[in-house]
């Protein structure tokens, strides 16, 4: 299956990140920390940026976060280098971004919710004064819709239209329609405020995929703007990623979309960055980009009632997350790594035959030992505890990239 491309997006750069126009599909996330707390923030930045969100969004919802908004992009750019930071922004943007240029000028891009920039006759000139800003300072915007915080004027009107004219939509068409609408009507508008095409982005989230892909299918056909991706509460786990799965690889099968981000609800206490690797699986499934090393394992079964396979499956694919910065950053091509983890003879030795390096654990009434290969040959058993499989198999696999991936040429310092 041949992945198709929307080409003729005009390309909009985020911080000096391509997005449309044929560029790579580009990875964003958002922080859920405090913005008034920089240093939590700037911390969060970091971890989603190191874990592969090419772009990190941030609340901007008072005057004391719009003051720490410089603060935060400095601490991220000392400790790992510049990280496109996107402004948050709702109700009170046009007051923020005036007040606060410092603000204004750190931040790569400006993300407006025309359904709540302001209301009645203010609406326009809120709208345009945030344009403005961003005219100013050269900065790029995204008019994000979302199904949850519609213009309600638009809505009545568009309800009160279908009655009149007895066109016959239900409720759920007209709010689509509505969107559709916005989105539209607030690019020009933005357009009419001086922004570049080129400074455009579009966004049309809702939280039902099948309503997610038919509103990106319209509106593809209505624009030339990059559009961002992604449901916009996808839900917590496994119901989050299947769903916002099944809606962004219908679209992105058809060359709809340039940037995504999985909005998981996460566990209290967990894991932000899951959201980034939920994006890049997708990705990486479709065979649109390469992150990380994949990691095959199977799914167990009568022949596999240790839980050891499933350990060490775990355990590997943890250490590989976990090692994939400093990868990233010194070996080329280190993404391309495939390694399996299976739990018995079946497809065990096959799969680990296939992958880069494999392990095949014993299942029930198999010997003892675990076959290992690299590269389609046997390599040596191992045994003993799963601690120390765990440890032998880690030091074979940092072994085999350290050996195989060229290292990186360090830039020249320019004088």
């Amino acid at each position: 299956m041949t992945l198709l491309m929307r080409k003729d997006t005009v390309p909009v750069y985020v911080g000096g990140v391509q997005i449309g126009g044929g560029a790579p599909v580009v990875v964003q996330s958002m922080t859920n920390t405090d913005t008034e707390d920089p240093m939590a923030t700037a911390r969060q930045v970091i971890e989603l940026s190191e874990a592969g969100s090419e772009l990190v969004r941030i609340t901007v919802n008072t005057p004391r976060a719009a003051e720490c908004v410089p603060e935060i992009a400095q601490r991220v750019n000392d400790a790992i280098g510049h990280v496109p930071l996107i402004g948050d922004f709702h109700y009170n943007g046009h007051r923020l971004l005036t007040k606060y240029p410092e603000c204004a000028a750190a931040l790569a891009k400006y993300r407006i919710n025309p359904g709540n920039v302001g209301k009645g006759a203010k609406r326009d000139d809120q709208f345009a004064t945030i344009c403005k800003v961003a005219v100013d300072n050269n900065k790029p915007v995204r008019i994000g819709v979302n199904m949850g915080s519609l213009n309600p004027e638009l809505v009545l009107q568009k309800m009160q239209e279908n009655t009149d004219r007895n066109l016959g939509k239900n409720g759920d068409e007209i709010m689509n329609d509505c969107m559709l609408i916005s989105a539209l009507e607030s690019t020009a508008l933005a357009l009419d405020c001086g922004l570049r095409e080129d400074q455009v982005i579009i966004s049309v989230k809702t939280s039902t995929p099948r309503y997610l892909i038919e509103l990106y299918e319209r509106l593809s056909e209505e624009t030339r703007q990059p559009l961002h991706l992604g449901l916009t509460e996808a839900g917590m786990g496994m119901k989050g990623q299947i769903w916002s799965a099944a809606a962004l690889a219908v679209l992105l099968e058809q060359g709809i979309g340039d940037t995504i981000r999985v909005s998981l609800t996460p566990r209290p206490g967990g894991d932000r960055r899951e959201e980034v690797y939920a994006c890049q699986e997708i990705l990486q499934a479709l065979g649109l980009r390469q992150f990380a090393p994949s990691i095959t394992a199977c799914p167990g079964c009568g022949r596999t009632t240790s839980t050891t396979f499933q350990e060490l499956a775990n355990e590997t694919q943890e250490y590989v997350r976990a090692r994939m910065p400093e990868w990233r950053a010194e070996f080329e091509g280190v993404e391309d790594l495939k390694v399996a983890v299976m739990g018995c003879i079946v497809n065990g030795p096959g799969e680990s035959k296939a992958a880069n390096i494999g392990i095949s654990l014993p299942g029930n009434g198999e010997d003892p030992v675990c076959p290992v290969f690299v590269d389609g040959e046997r390599y040596a058993n191992f045994s003993g505890t799963r601690e120390e499989l765990s440890q032998q198999f880690r030091d074979l696999v940092e072994g085999y990239v350290s050996r195989t991936y060229p290292r990186r040429v360090a830039e020249p310092i320019a004088s």
